[in-house]
């Protein structure tokens, strides 16, 4: 028997002074179970620090052509996809000819995907932001993860404060390169 996925709810509010974006976001994350807890927390921070109008989460593991998280304009086409971890080059080629705009968010070591990157191999490599977050304050806030759960998220002067409960953790958003 297959195992199902595991359904996480955020309550976040959401203050990112460094784009002017401030809003209270109810989520409904489903959690392959393939899927690692740093996996999940790494998504659901991009999802935050991207956000705007039109983004979505994608249909999940099950269907590998979809982006992770994509911000669609109102005619269906992708603004912004956005792919969490280490991506394999031929994804990110692939993906930055379908894409106006390419991020990739991780919790691992950026020097495979940098080195990637700078192979000349992806198509409009130049244009593909690559946003890197410690792997401790990843782990940290995975340990956090429950099913239900309620964030402040704040975004000031290239860091980021995430309170959850009594704690309160912070990290520099590692941005290796944003051509946006």
């Amino acid at each position: 028997m297959a195992l199902s996925a595991t359904m996480r709810r955020f309550e976040i509010n959401l203050s990112d002074v460094d784009r002017g974006v401030y809003e209270t976001l109810e989520l409904r994350v489903a959690q392959h179970p393939s899927e690692t807890d740093l996996y999940l927390v790494t998504r659901v921070l991009a999802y935050c620090l991207e956000y705007g109008e039109g983004i979505d989460f994608g249909r999940g593991v099950s269907t590998p052509d979809d982006p992770t998280i994509a911000i669609f304009d109102l005619t269906g086409q992708i603004l912004l996809w956005i792919e969490i971890g280490q991506p394999a080059p031929e994804r990110l080629h692939k993906i930055a000819k379908a894409a106006g705009q390419v991020a990739v968010y991780t919790h691992k070591d950026p020097a495979p995907t940098l080195s990637d990157l700078e192979s000349g191999q992806i198509h409009r490599a130049e244009t593909i932001a690559l946003i890197a977050f410690a792997p401790e304050f990843i782990a940290q806030l995975a340990e956090k993860l429950d099913r239900t759960n309620r964030w402040d998220v704040l975004r000031s002067e290239g860091m980021l404060y995430i309170t959850v409960g009594d704690a309160t953790l912070s990290t520099q958003v590692g941005v290796l390169r944003d051509p946006r």
